[in-house]
């Protein structure tokens, strides 16, 4: 259905066009087993499902997201890594490194992700920041820049870790985001995917003297159609955790889950991850939303007429900037809505030059802004003044 309202507030005239289509809605999960959960649109980063999403909760290894893009975009990929002592003692699931021994960065990142192995973990944050703790530092700067407000990291491991600061913690809807982010933004996402995505990978020392096979632990990837990455943890006080990604039909969908049970309970992540992938697969859609915008011509005080057409006033006309006609593809529910609203200042005096901003086009999704546009003026209008009417005077008596 499509409704189109008009109103004047102020000195501004809004015109709004509502969108909206009426079909029954799919149900929502109404069961999980994770105390925290998250299904986000990666694309935009919209929430589309929550259960308590942002509470914060320890989130064991897949921390380790933020540890392999952090690598993939600062660390030269083909760099030797030396295992240090403290690399060397971290706790199962470790990779087994003794000190000294020599890596390639590349191959750690595949033991970090398909493995999860701690010890991997230290080796490249001691690479890519000198240390640990400095290498923490980095990741907290990186998940501020993303857009992430309670998250804090301690470890590159994820393990449990509490300092004067506060718990090496997060929320299901940062840990999609930084999810989102890794497969969608990061400038290395689709070297992510390739590592994240690999069944198996095996490399060895840089010495030459072992060898070492890794085996993606993400059972996700076999289990849906589309499924394109994920990462997996536990510890004592996170529980089961999991964040995993699927795309399919242009449609890219993130699900982040904290608390999903502990032992005796390590596939509720599997089953809460498919109720909440298949319920944004069946609810959401792109649909394309084309507003027939019309814009008022406003009259322009003290202005000069287009050709000179004194019976009328001076007319200011509008267009969106840079395009002549605007659509927008919005992954949105059926029983969801659109509204595109047009705002434009209505008084206007001269003169006044072509291209001059002149107000906006939004599209709201839910009265949340998803997307906006500049409206500029389309023609420029010349002011009338004294000068301009002597000269008109003089070149009319000069074709007598």
């Amino acid at each position: 259905m499509r409704v189109i309202l008009k109103k004047r507030i102020g000195i501004v005239l809004i015109v709004t066009i509502f969108f909206s289509i009426t079909a029954k809605a799919v149900e929502k999960p109404k069961e999980l087993y994770a105390q925290s959960a998250v299904l986000m649109d990666a694309d935009s980063g919209r929430i589309l499902f929550e259960k308590n999403g942002d509470q914060r909760r320890a989130m064991a290894s897949t921390t380790k997201i933020m540890t392999c893009i952090l690598a993939l975009e600062r660390g030269g990929l083909e760099g030797e890594v030396v295992a240090s002592e403290n690399a060397a003692k971290q706790p199962k699931v470790h990779l087994g490194v003794e000190k000294g021994e020599t890596f390639r960065l590349r191959d750690l990142l595949y033991s970090l992700m398909l493995e999860s192995h701690n010890d991997s973990a230290v080796m490249i944050a001691e690479k890519v920041g000198g240390s640990v703790e400095k290498f923490a530092k980095m990741m907290n700067e990186k998940a501020k820049e993303i857009g992430c407000i309670n998250t804090y990291f301690i470890t590159p491991n994820g393990l449990d870790a509490k300092d004067d600061t506060g718990k090496h913690s997060t929320t299901a809807g940062e840990l999609a985001k930084i999810m989102s982010y890794c497969i969608t933004q990061s400038p290395k996402k689709e070297e992510f995917l390739a590592i994240t995505g690999q069944k198996s990978y095996q490399f060895t020392n840089m010495e030459k003297t072992r060898t070492y096979i890794c085996h993606n632990h993400n059972a996700f990837l076999e289990m849906m159609e589309g499924a394109i990455s994920g990462k997996t943890g536990f510890t004592g006080e996170a529980g089961y955790c999991y964040v995993g990604a699927l795309r399919r039909n242009d449609r890219t969908f993130v699900v982040a889950l904290l608390g999903c049970g502990w032992p005796n309970n390590k596939t509720y992540k599997w089953s809460d991850t498919k109720k909440l992938m298949q319920y944004g697969l069946d609810s959401f859609q792109y649909k394309d939303i084309e507003p027939a915008i019309y814009f008022e011509t406003i009259p322009v005080e003290n202005g000069i007429p287009q050709d000179e057409d004194f019976t009328e006033k001076a007319q200011l006309r509008f267009c969106v900037k840079g395009k002549k006609k605007i659509s927008e593809r919005i992954l949105m529910s059926d029983e969801e809505s659109v509204r595109v609203e047009t705002k434009i200042k209505k008084e206007w005096k001269a003169p006044i030059e072509k291209g001059e901003r002149a107000g906006t086009v939004t599209y709201y999704l839910n009265d949340i802004p998803v997307r906006e546009y500049e409206v500029v003026t389309e023609n420029g209008v010349e002011e009338m003044t004294w000068n301009w009417c002597l000269r008109q005077m003089i070149e009319k008596y000069m074709t007598l």
